[in-house]
C-alpha cells in the first residue's frame, strides 16, 4: 500500500482525536479531520473539514479528495436519556445509512481500504465461563446500537465483494483513558471521593481496552496487508473482575478502593427491583474477549498494561479535576 492520506471521521470524539493526534505525532501519513460544526481540531495544524450530518445525504466528495485510507470512527453512541421515538431507526440513520453512504463514496474515490470502527455489542452483551467471545464467533447483538453496528458491518462487506475496496472492522470493548466519560468517569470519582462500595465480592470477569492500545491496533491497520477483509476484536489481553478494576485504579490515584463484601447475587436482585438491570448487566456480567487472532495474524500485541493504561487515565483525571 502506498503511503496513506488518511480521512479520520469523528475526529472531536474520544476515539478519533487521539487517533489524530497519533498520527499527527508519527510524522508518517498526511491526516485529514473530519469534524462537525463548531468542535475544536484535535491537532490545530491538521486539515479539517466540517461535516453537518452524518446520514444517507451527506455529501463527502471535499473530505475525500486525495484520501487513500477512511478510518471511520464516527457514529451515534449509547444514549442514557433517548428522546427518539424509535431508537433503532435513529440508530440505523447514522450507523448504518451514514456509514454506507461515506463507504460508497469512499470506493468511487478511489480509497483503498476502510477501517470501520465497530463495538463488541455485535458480538453480544456477555460471555460464558471459560468461553471468551472471537471475532470471528456468530454476531449476536442485543440492543439497537449493536443491531445497527452489525447492519454496517454486512453492508461494507457486500460493498467490498462489489468494488474491491478493502475493509477492516474493529470491535472495542469498552475504552478507557485520558479524557473517558461516561460509567469509567463515575467509578473514578467514587474512587477519588473514597466512597465505599458494595462491589468487594464481584468476581465476574470483564475485558476493556486502554485508548492508547486501541489507537495502536487501528494504525497497525492501516497499513497491514493481513487486515483486509477481517474483524478484529480490541482488549488489553488482560481481564480483570470489576473488583479487581476497582483496586487498580485505586492503586493508579493514590486511594485505596473502599469495597464492601457485599454478595453479587443480592447486587442484583436490588439493581432488579430498582429497574436497573441494564446498569447491573454492565457491571456485575461478564464479558471476555479473545485477540489471539490480532497476535497471529497481524503479529499485534498490546503495546500498555492494563495497569499502564489505568495510570494514563488516573494522571489525566487529576490533573482535570483536581488542580
Amino acid at each position: 500500500m502506498e503511503r496513506p492520506a488518511i480521512l479520520v471521521t469523528g475526529a472531536s470524539g474520544f476515539v478519533g482525536g487521539a487517533l489524530c493526534r497519533q498520527l499527527a505525532d508519527s510524522g508518517l501519513v498526511a491526516t485529514r479531520a473530519a469534524l462537525r460544526s463548531g468542535a475544536m481540531a484535535p491537532v490545530a495544524a491538521m486539515q479539517s473539514v466540517i461535516v453537518k450530518d452524518l446520514d444517507a445525504a451527506t455529501d463527502w466528495a471535499a473530505a475525500l479528495a486525495g484520501i487513500n485510507v477512511v478510518v471511520h470512527a464516527a457514529a451515534r453512541v449509547h444514549v442514557m436519556q433517548e428522546t427518539a421515538i424509535d431508537s433503532l431507526d435513529e440508530f440505523r440513520r447514522v450507523n448504518v445509512e451514514g456509514t454506507l453512504n461515506l463507504a460508497r463514496q469512499a470506493a468511487a474515490a478511489g480509497v483503498r481500504r476502510f477501517i470501520f470502527i465497530s463495538s463488541i455489542k455485535v458480538n453480544g452483551e456477555t460471555s460464558q465461563p471459560g468461553r471468551p467471545l472471537r471475532a470471528d464467533d456468530k454476531p449476536a447483538p442485543q440492543d439497537a446500537y449493536g443491531v445497527s453496528k452489525h447492519e454496517a458491518e454486512q453492508g461494507l462487506h457486500a460493498l467490498a465483494a462489489s468494488t474491491g475496496m478493502e475493509v477492516v472492522v474493529i470491535r472495542p470493548v469498552l475504552v478507557y483513558g485520558p479524557g473517558v466519560k461516561a460509567n469509567f468517569l463515575s467509578m473514578m470519582r467514587w474512587v477519588h471521593r473514597g466512597v465505599p462500595l458494595p462491589l468487594g465480592a464481584v468476581h465476574n470477569r470483564r475485558s476493556l481496552v486502554s485508548l492508547a492500545n486501541l489507537v495502536d491496533l487501528i494504525t497497525t491497520c492501516i497499513g497491514h496487508p493481513a487486515a483486509a477483509g477481517q474483524t478484529f476484536l480490541a482488549s488489553d489481553g488482560d481481564d480483570v473482575s470489576l473488583s479487581q478494576l476497582l483496586r487498580a485504579l485505586g492503586q493508579a490515584m493514590g486511594r485505596p478502593a473502599r469495597l464492601l463484601p457485599v454478595p453479587a447475587a443480592l447486587l442484583k436482585t436490588a439493581a432488579s427491583l430498582l429497574g436497573r438491570r441494564d446498569l447491573a448487566q454492565r457491571l456485575l456480567g461478564s464479558l471476555q474477549v479473545d485477540i489471539t487472532k490480532n497476535r497471529e495474524l497481524l503479529g499485534w500485541h498490546p503495546p500498555y498494561t492494563l495497569q499502564q493504561g489505568l495510570t494514563l487515565a488516573a494522571r489525566s483525571f487529576l490533573e482535570a479535576h483536581h488542580r
